[in-house]
This record gives structure tokens, sequence and C-alpha cells, in this order.
């Protein structure tokens, strides 16, 4: 009927908040002799969202289905709540819930005989009505599946997995096929979920989602983490770009080598820009340093830096350097 992975709950009054609700340590799952997920390590703590990126094929569903207890472990341990979720399905589904990626939702039936169903299979359940009005679809109640759009699908999805009062929630690409209000109003709920101790893992495409929402991420690379550790703490460890078009005058090699930033030079535009990322350990002045030398330069040159950019690094840059293997292990 659902995507969501499971029904009952404790409900809030009972949440532990003096440790982890989920760890994960050295996971490894093996289909034959291909290794998916290759150690694996991370907690999530209750009113935490951890971010799980990666490209296609990284490993990322089958870590969830292995928290979810669909897969046990080839190597390594699983926790949530203390149990194995593989071992201990009834412990652990009855506090937890999914929105994956592929939908199993009845298309026969209206939006809120969907959501009763739910209801009535769930041990805590939160009052439907409140819950359609916090995904937005209080409107569509009487609307059957088969007519609601790919993002209200979503939503539907969403509300599915918080009738039961999760503890624990994994999220799956959530907002695929939403627009961008819609996004928005999910970002808010998930927000919220956040300050009631929910303990949420998140996987998504969207970086803008991540880094919105996040206290902690990890990007996973053929099976591997490959950067972990908090937003500003990853974007630190990856740089600061100062960028700006190169005068006509002036050709690529004339460029200055500076100490502590690597030079690329693209094109943009019909134009060359060139960008330094500096990569001093002294976080705090190494954007200055880099655009000070430049500026020397350039009025040593009899030329202008025109459209200088000073900005840091953004989670596209890293995942797209983690994507092109351009990474050892990184934490921040």
């Amino acid at each position: 009927m659902t995507t969501t992975a499971n029904t009952a709950t404790a409900g809030p009054g009972h949440r532990d908040t003096t440790g982890p609700a989920v760890v994960v340590r050295d996971l490894r799952q093996h289909y034959g002799d291909f290794e998916a997920v290759k150690g694996v390590s991370f907690e999530i703590h209750p009113g935490e969202l951890f971010a799980l990126l990666g490209t296609n094929g990284a490993g990322k569903t089958t870590t969830i289905e292995t928290l979810e207890g669909f897969r046990r472990p080839s190597s390594g341990s699983v926790r949530v709540f203390g149990l194995d979720p593989h071992g201990h399905p009834r412990g652990v589904r009855e506090r937890t819930n999914a929105v994956l990626q592929g939908s199993g939702l009845l298309e026969d039936l209206s939006v809120d005989e969907t959501m009763g169903l739910a209801h009535d299979l769930a041990a805590g359940p939160r009052d439907t009505a409140e819950v359609l009005d916090m995904v937005n679809l209080t409107d569509k109640g009487g609307v059957a599946v088969r007519q609601l759009s790919g993002g209200q699908k979503r939503r539907l999805d969403l509300a599915l997995a918080l009738v039961t009062r999760p503890e624990v929630l994994y999220l799956d690409e959530p907002t695929t096929g939403m627009d961008p209000e819609a996004r928005l109003e999910t970002w808010r709920v998930v927000s919220e979920l956040k300050r009631d101790g929910v303990a949420i893992l998140l996987t998504t495409h969207y970086l803008e989602e991540a880094e919105r929402l996040a206290d902690r991420l990890a990007i996973m690379h053929r099976g591997e983490v490959r950067v972990e550790g908090t937003l500003a703490g990853v974007l630190a460890g990856w740089g600061d770009r100062v960028g700006f078009r190169l005068p006509e005058n002036v050709r690529t090699s004339d460029l200055p080598d500076l100490p502590g930033a690597d030079l690329a030079v693209e094109t943009r535009d019909h134009a060359l820009w060139a960008t330094y990322t500096a990569m001093d350990e002294d976080v705090a002045d190494r954007a200055h340093h880099t655009v000070a030398a430049l500026v020397a330069w350039a009025a040593e040159h009899g030329t202008t830096l025109k459209h200088l950019q000073v900005r840091g690094a953004s989670l596209e840059d890293v995942f797209l350097q983690v994507a092109d293997g351009a990474s050892d292990l990184v934490s921040g």
C-alpha cells in the first residue's frame, strides 16, 4: 500500500535522548563477489538529520535497506535503539518508518482511504487530518491516488510515514518530483520533526536539500565514505575560491603561482576564467591572502581583475570532486 517501512511507535514521550538512535559500524555488504558497501560507519542522534550522499550505485540504498532490517550485514554491525534490525524486526520497526524511492500506493484508493488504513494499522497514530495538513494535502482527501501528481504522491508517502509517529525516519529521495514550493514545505516539515527529536537519515540528489537540513553528512563513492562531518567542517576542508575573467592581454601562462593555492582555467561564456582554490590551513585568512597576492600581481602588470569573485567551497564542489575520484577520506 505504501512506501513506508512499517507501523507503530511508542510515541514522543518514550524517546531515549541519551545516546545515538542509529549506530553503523564498519558495515560491509556483498552481492556475490561484488562489495557494494565497504566499511561504512556513522551515528544518528535524536533530533539530528544525517545526510548520506553519493552518486547512483554508491551504496546508499543498500545501507538503508540494511538499517531497515531487510538485509543482514555481510560483516560489521548495525544497531537501531541498540537492537539488530534484522534479528529484532518487531522491536525496531514499531519505532521506525521510511519514505522509499519506489511508491507502493494503491492507485484506486482515495487519499483519505489510504490514510485511514495506515491509521488503523498504527499503535499510537497521529490524527490523519493533522498529518494531511502538515504535508499540504488537506484538499486532496477525496481524490483517488491515481489522480495525484508525482510530487503529491511523494507528499502522501511522507504523510503515511508521519502517521506512525516514528522515532527514526529514513528519507530516500523524498522530494523527487516536487515543485519548488512543495519542496520548501517538505523541508519545513522535516525541520519540525528534528525539533520533535526524530532521528533522520536522508538521501538526496538535491544538494541544496542537504545544505538546508543536514546537521552532519557523508558522501559515498563506490561503497566507501570519502567525506564526512558537519557541513561547515566539510566545506572548510575544501578551500576558498577566488575567480576572475582573464584580461584580454593576459595569457594563461602569465598567471602567477601562488603558495597554498591551486589554479584552474576554464572557458565560460566565450571567455577564459581563472579560479584559484586557496587551501591554506589558516582558514580565516586564506581567501584574503590569495586576493591580496592577485591584486598585487595585477598592479605590477598594469591590469585589472575583472568580475572578481570570492566564495567558499560549495557542497556541489565537494560532491563533484568526490564523484571524479579526486578525494581521499576527509573529515570535518
